[in-house]
């Protein structure tokens, strides 16, 4: 997935640290939640890449540009993100 904006980019790490059952530990004072999903995607690289500074030359527009990569596993989807 591509983002162009910091909001875009919050949004895409929040599902694909979900969906890659990449989740960060709990709190030590509240109960251990066991999610039982499988993990649907899991992740090409760590991370985000941007645009190297020849892009960025040649294409303003790409400073803000990141991408974010995860490939699809066999594990059924998921449903709505809990906000």
């Amino acid at each position: 997935m591509v983002t162009f904006h910091s909001l875009e980019d919050r949004i895409v790490k929040a599902f694909l640290t979900e969906r890659t059952g990449a989740a960060p530990g709990g709190s030590r004072h509240a109960p251990i939640a066991v999610d039982t999903r499988k993990p649907s995607f899991t992740l090409r690289f760590k991370g985000a890449r941007e645009a190297g500074e020849e892009e960025r030359a040649a294409n303003p527009r790409a400073r803000s540009a990141k991408l974010r990569a995860a490939v699809r596993t066999e594990a059924p989807a998921w449903g709505r993100i809990a906000a």
